[in-house]
Protein backbone atom coordinates (compact mmCIF):
# COMPACT_ATOMS: atom_id res chain seq x y z
CA UNK A 1 0.00 0.00 0.00
CA UNK A 2 3.00 2.01 0.87
CA UNK A 3 4.22 1.14 -2.26
CA UNK A 4 1.01 2.33 -4.23
CA UNK A 5 0.84 5.61 -2.47
CA UNK A 6 4.47 6.67 -3.18
CA UNK A 7 3.84 5.56 -7.14
CA UNK A 8 0.65 7.97 -7.35
CA UNK A 9 2.83 10.91 -5.52
CA UNK A 10 5.00 10.89 -7.97
CA UNK A 11 2.48 10.93 -10.49
CA UNK A 12 1.04 13.91 -9.24
CA UNK A 13 3.96 15.46 -8.81
CA UNK A 14 4.44 14.43 -12.35
CA UNK A 15 1.60 16.53 -13.62
CA UNK A 16 2.17 19.29 -11.66
CA UNK A 17 5.72 20.05 -13.23
CA UNK A 18 3.70 19.89 -16.56
CA UNK A 19 1.18 22.17 -15.82
CA UNK A 20 3.59 24.79 -14.18
CA UNK A 21 5.65 24.39 -17.49
CA UNK A 22 2.99 24.48 -19.98
CA UNK A 23 2.47 28.62 -18.68
CA UNK A 24 5.45 30.11 -20.28
CA UNK A 25 7.03 33.38 -20.04
CA UNK A 26 5.86 33.78 -23.56
CA UNK A 27 2.46 33.39 -22.28
CA UNK A 28 1.80 37.36 -21.78
CA UNK A 29 0.91 37.77 -25.00
CA UNK A 30 -2.37 36.55 -24.40
CA UNK A 31 -2.48 40.03 -22.39
CA UNK A 32 -3.10 41.80 -25.94
CA UNK A 33 -6.62 40.25 -26.74
CA UNK A 34 -9.17 42.76 -26.85
CA UNK A 35 -12.59 41.05 -25.27
CA UNK A 36 -15.36 41.38 -27.88
CA UNK A 37 -18.08 39.96 -25.79
CA UNK A 38 -21.21 40.78 -27.04
CA UNK A 39 -23.43 42.62 -24.81
CA UNK A 40 -26.27 40.38 -22.88
CA UNK A 41 -29.56 40.57 -23.99
CA UNK A 42 -29.22 41.92 -27.34
CA UNK A 43 -29.72 40.35 -31.00
CA UNK A 44 -26.64 39.89 -32.70
CA UNK A 45 -27.05 40.19 -36.01
CA UNK A 46 -24.04 38.88 -38.75
CA UNK A 47 -24.03 40.32 -41.65
CA UNK A 48 -22.54 39.45 -44.88
CA UNK A 49 -21.90 41.04 -48.03
CA UNK A 50 -20.19 39.84 -51.28
CA UNK A 51 -16.66 41.36 -51.60
CA UNK A 52 -16.69 43.02 -55.28
CA UNK A 53 -19.72 40.98 -56.70
CA UNK A 54 -20.06 43.54 -59.28
CA UNK A 55 -17.16 42.23 -60.70
CA UNK A 56 -17.67 38.62 -60.23
CA UNK A 57 -21.11 38.52 -61.54
CA UNK A 58 -19.85 39.89 -64.66
CA UNK A 59 -16.89 37.51 -65.18
CA UNK A 60 -19.23 34.33 -64.43
CA UNK A 61 -22.46 35.88 -66.24
CA UNK A 62 -25.17 36.85 -64.36
CA UNK A 63 -28.25 37.13 -65.68
CA UNK A 64 -29.41 40.68 -65.51
CA UNK A 65 -31.36 42.40 -63.25
CA UNK A 66 -31.88 39.04 -61.53
CA UNK A 67 -29.98 35.92 -61.82
CA UNK A 68 -32.16 32.87 -60.18
CA UNK A 69 -29.55 30.73 -59.88
CA UNK A 70 -27.06 33.24 -58.19
CA UNK A 71 -29.90 33.63 -55.94
CA UNK A 72 -30.56 30.67 -54.83
CA UNK A 73 -27.03 29.27 -54.20
CA UNK A 74 -26.83 32.48 -51.75
CA UNK A 75 -30.09 30.88 -50.13
CA UNK A 76 -28.68 27.51 -50.11
CA UNK A 77 -25.55 28.35 -48.50
CA UNK A 78 -27.59 30.50 -45.95
CA UNK A 79 -29.45 27.74 -44.79
CA UNK A 80 -26.57 25.77 -44.48
CA UNK A 81 -25.22 28.17 -41.93
CA UNK A 82 -28.44 27.79 -40.17
CA UNK A 83 -28.42 24.42 -39.69
CA UNK A 84 -24.70 24.34 -38.58
CA UNK A 85 -25.17 27.38 -36.00
CA UNK A 86 -28.62 26.30 -34.67
CA UNK A 87 -29.31 29.76 -32.39
CA UNK A 88 -29.59 31.54 -35.02
CA UNK A 89 -33.83 32.76 -35.66
CA UNK A 90 -34.15 34.34 -38.52
CA UNK A 91 -32.11 35.56 -41.91
CA UNK A 92 -32.74 37.71 -44.38
CA UNK A 93 -30.66 37.95 -47.65
CA UNK A 94 -30.96 39.78 -51.14
CA UNK A 95 -28.71 40.06 -53.80
CA UNK A 96 -24.97 39.41 -52.33
CA UNK A 97 -25.93 39.85 -48.79
CA UNK A 98 -26.97 37.92 -46.22
CA UNK A 99 -28.37 38.59 -42.17
CA UNK A 100 -28.24 35.95 -39.36
CA UNK A 101 -29.99 36.89 -36.28
CA UNK A 102 -28.56 34.96 -33.24
CA UNK A 103 -31.08 34.90 -30.22
CA UNK A 104 -31.15 37.74 -27.94
CA UNK A 105 -29.94 34.39 -24.89
CA UNK A 106 -27.55 33.20 -27.16
CA UNK A 107 -24.33 31.52 -25.40
CA UNK A 108 -22.38 30.58 -28.95
CA UNK A 109 -18.82 30.77 -28.46
CA UNK A 110 -19.10 32.45 -25.54
CA UNK A 111 -20.93 35.65 -27.19
CA UNK A 112 -17.51 36.79 -28.76
CA UNK A 113 -18.02 38.52 -32.12
CA UNK A 114 -15.08 37.65 -33.56
CA UNK A 115 -16.22 33.75 -33.25
CA UNK A 116 -19.76 34.68 -34.65
CA UNK A 117 -18.55 36.33 -37.83
CA UNK A 118 -15.66 34.02 -38.80
CA UNK A 119 -17.86 31.31 -38.35
CA UNK A 120 -20.43 32.53 -40.50
CA UNK A 121 -18.85 33.92 -42.79
CA UNK A 122 -16.29 30.86 -43.34
CA UNK A 123 -19.20 28.70 -43.67
CA UNK A 124 -20.93 30.32 -45.89
CA UNK A 125 -18.18 31.11 -48.38
CA UNK A 126 -17.15 27.83 -48.01
CA UNK A 127 -20.63 26.41 -49.01
CA UNK A 128 -20.67 28.88 -51.74
CA UNK A 129 -17.63 27.00 -53.45
CA UNK A 130 -19.20 23.16 -52.70
CA UNK A 131 -22.75 23.66 -53.71
CA UNK A 132 -21.47 26.28 -56.87
CA UNK A 133 -22.02 23.35 -59.27
CA UNK A 134 -25.35 22.38 -57.77
CA UNK A 135 -26.43 25.47 -59.68
CA UNK A 136 -24.01 26.78 -62.51
CA UNK A 137 -23.97 23.23 -63.86
CA UNK A 138 -21.31 23.92 -66.41
CA UNK A 139 -20.38 27.36 -65.88
CA UNK A 140 -16.84 26.65 -64.20
CA UNK A 141 -16.34 28.66 -61.08
CA UNK A 142 -13.20 31.23 -62.26
CA UNK A 143 -11.58 32.14 -59.13
CA UNK A 144 -12.75 32.31 -55.23
CA UNK A 145 -15.40 34.52 -54.06
CA UNK A 146 -14.97 36.40 -51.01
CA UNK A 147 -17.09 37.79 -48.27
CA UNK A 148 -17.00 40.01 -45.64
CA UNK A 149 -18.81 40.44 -42.35
CA UNK A 150 -20.14 43.16 -39.84
CA UNK A 151 -21.88 42.33 -36.53
CA UNK A 152 -24.16 44.81 -34.77
CA UNK A 153 -26.07 44.48 -31.49
CA UNK A 154 -29.80 45.50 -31.31
CA UNK A 155 -31.42 45.96 -27.60
CA UNK A 156 -35.05 45.54 -28.20
CA UNK A 157 -37.39 43.79 -30.63
CA UNK A 158 -38.25 46.99 -32.29
CA UNK A 159 -34.69 47.52 -33.46
CA UNK A 160 -34.52 44.31 -34.53
CA UNK A 161 -37.63 44.65 -36.69
CA UNK A 162 -37.10 47.97 -37.67
CA UNK A 163 -33.17 46.55 -38.96
CA UNK A 164 -34.77 43.31 -40.73
CA UNK A 165 -37.43 46.31 -42.53
CA UNK A 166 -34.42 48.62 -43.59
CA UNK A 167 -32.84 45.82 -45.64
CA UNK A 168 -36.41 44.60 -46.94
CA UNK A 169 -36.95 48.41 -47.86
CA UNK A 170 -33.29 48.51 -49.55
CA UNK A 171 -34.35 45.43 -51.28
CA UNK A 172 -37.37 47.31 -53.20
CA UNK A 173 -35.51 50.17 -54.13
CA UNK A 174 -32.00 48.23 -55.30
CA UNK A 175 -34.15 45.56 -57.59
CA UNK A 176 -36.97 48.17 -59.00
CA UNK A 177 -34.24 50.50 -60.03
CA UNK A 178 -32.10 47.47 -61.37
CA UNK A 179 -34.98 46.56 -63.43
CA UNK A 180 -35.90 49.65 -64.95
CA UNK A 181 -31.95 50.21 -66.03
CA UNK A 182 -31.43 46.59 -68.04
CA UNK A 183 -34.83 47.12 -69.71
CA UNK A 184 -33.33 50.09 -70.70
CA UNK A 185 -29.45 48.23 -72.08
CA UNK A 186 -31.32 45.57 -73.34
CA UNK A 187 -34.33 46.54 -74.79
CA UNK A 188 -34.42 50.24 -75.58
CA UNK A 189 -30.72 50.16 -76.61
CA UNK A 190 -29.47 52.41 -74.43
CA UNK A 191 -25.67 52.51 -73.31
CA UNK A 192 -25.25 52.12 -69.23
CA UNK A 193 -24.06 55.69 -69.30
CA UNK A 194 -27.69 57.09 -70.93
CA UNK A 195 -30.02 54.54 -68.85
CA UNK A 196 -28.03 55.85 -65.41
CA UNK A 197 -28.65 59.44 -66.95
CA UNK A 198 -32.35 58.40 -67.97
CA UNK A 199 -32.98 57.56 -64.13
CA UNK A 200 -31.01 60.40 -62.50
CA UNK A 201 -33.25 62.22 -60.06
CA UNK A 202 -36.59 59.73 -60.72
CA UNK A 203 -38.87 58.83 -58.25
CA UNK A 204 -40.40 54.91 -58.04
CA UNK A 205 -43.39 56.44 -59.52
CA UNK A 206 -41.38 57.60 -62.67
CA UNK A 207 -39.45 54.50 -62.82
CA UNK A 208 -43.00 51.94 -62.38
CA UNK A 209 -44.47 54.47 -65.07
CA UNK A 210 -41.10 53.56 -67.46
CA UNK A 211 -41.67 49.93 -67.11
CA UNK A 212 -45.46 49.91 -68.11
CA UNK A 213 -45.54 52.38 -70.35
CA UNK A 214 -42.20 51.52 -72.45
CA UNK A 215 -41.86 47.98 -71.66
CA UNK A 216 -45.61 46.50 -70.87
CA UNK A 217 -44.64 45.33 -66.95
CA UNK A 218 -46.49 45.61 -63.89
CA UNK A 219 -43.42 46.09 -61.58
CA UNK A 220 -45.86 44.25 -59.13
CA UNK A 221 -46.33 41.12 -60.75
CA UNK A 222 -42.35 40.78 -60.71
CA UNK A 223 -41.38 37.55 -58.77
CA UNK A 224 -41.35 38.27 -55.13
CA UNK A 225 -37.93 37.10 -54.58
CA UNK A 226 -36.63 39.63 -56.41
CA UNK A 227 -39.09 42.63 -54.76
CA UNK A 228 -38.83 41.25 -50.95
CA UNK A 229 -35.70 39.39 -51.00
CA UNK A 230 -35.23 35.79 -48.57
CA UNK A 231 -36.62 35.39 -45.28
CA UNK A 232 -35.62 32.02 -43.62
CA UNK A 233 -37.16 30.91 -40.69
CA UNK A 234 -37.43 27.32 -38.95
CA UNK A 235 -40.34 24.94 -39.22
CA UNK A 236 -41.84 22.23 -38.16
CA UNK A 237 -42.41 20.54 -41.52
CA UNK A 238 -43.57 16.47 -41.81
CA UNK A 239 -42.05 13.95 -44.26
CA UNK A 240 -43.46 10.28 -45.01
CA UNK A 241 -41.09 8.19 -45.58
CA UNK A 242 -41.08 4.28 -46.86
CA UNK A 243 -39.72 1.90 -44.07
CA UNK A 244 -39.59 -2.18 -43.98
CA UNK A 245 -40.74 -3.61 -40.54
CA UNK A 246 -41.43 -7.21 -40.30
CA UNK A 247 -44.74 -8.02 -38.26
CA UNK A 248 -45.64 -10.56 -36.00
CA UNK A 249 -46.27 -13.55 -36.92
CA UNK A 250 -45.49 -12.92 -40.26
CA UNK A 251 -42.46 -14.17 -42.27
CA UNK A 252 -41.56 -11.32 -44.84
CA UNK A 253 -40.79 -7.73 -44.31
CA UNK A 254 -43.59 -5.11 -45.24
CA UNK A 255 -42.89 -1.79 -46.40
CA UNK A 256 -45.02 0.88 -44.38
CA UNK A 257 -45.19 4.59 -44.85
CA UNK A 258 -43.74 6.38 -41.77
CA UNK A 259 -44.86 10.24 -41.14
CA UNK A 260 -42.00 11.73 -39.25
CA UNK A 261 -41.64 15.83 -37.67
CA UNK A 262 -38.38 17.46 -38.41
CA UNK A 263 -37.64 21.00 -37.57
CA UNK A 264 -36.38 22.40 -41.34
CA UNK A 265 -35.13 26.27 -42.25
CA UNK A 266 -37.90 27.10 -44.97
CA UNK A 267 -37.73 30.05 -47.30
CA UNK A 268 -39.92 32.44 -47.96
CA UNK A 269 -40.78 35.82 -50.35
CA UNK A 270 -42.98 37.82 -48.49
CA UNK A 271 -43.29 41.36 -46.05
CA UNK A 272 -41.54 41.27 -43.00
CA UNK A 273 -42.00 45.48 -42.66
CA UNK A 274 -46.15 45.22 -41.73
CA UNK A 275 -47.04 43.06 -38.72
CA UNK A 276 -48.66 40.25 -39.78
CA UNK A 277 -45.21 38.50 -40.66
CA UNK A 278 -44.32 38.92 -37.19
CA UNK A 279 -47.71 37.95 -35.62
CA UNK A 280 -47.71 34.74 -38.17
CA UNK A 281 -44.26 33.72 -36.22
CA UNK A 282 -44.62 35.22 -32.78
CA UNK A 283 -41.84 32.19 -32.10
CA UNK A 284 -38.45 34.00 -33.71
CA UNK A 285 -38.77 36.84 -31.23
CA UNK A 286 -40.36 34.83 -28.19
CA UNK A 287 -37.55 34.85 -25.27
CA UNK A 288 -37.55 31.01 -24.73
CA UNK A 289 -37.26 29.93 -28.49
Amino acid sequence: AASAACVRSRRWAGCVRRLSMAKSKFEYVRDFEADDTCLPNCWIVVRLDGRNFHRFSEQHEFKKPNDDRALQLMTKCAQTVMQELEDIAIAYGQSDEYSFVFKKKSRWFKRRASKFMTHVVSQFASSYVFYWKDYFKDQQLLYPPGFDGRIVLYPSNQNLKDYLSWRQADCHINNLYNTVFWMLVQRSGLTPVQAQDRLQGTLAGDKNEILFSEFNINYNNEPLMYRKGTVLIWQKTNEVMTKKIKLPKEAEEKEVEVTRTKTKVVPLHCDIIGDQFWEEYPEILAEDS
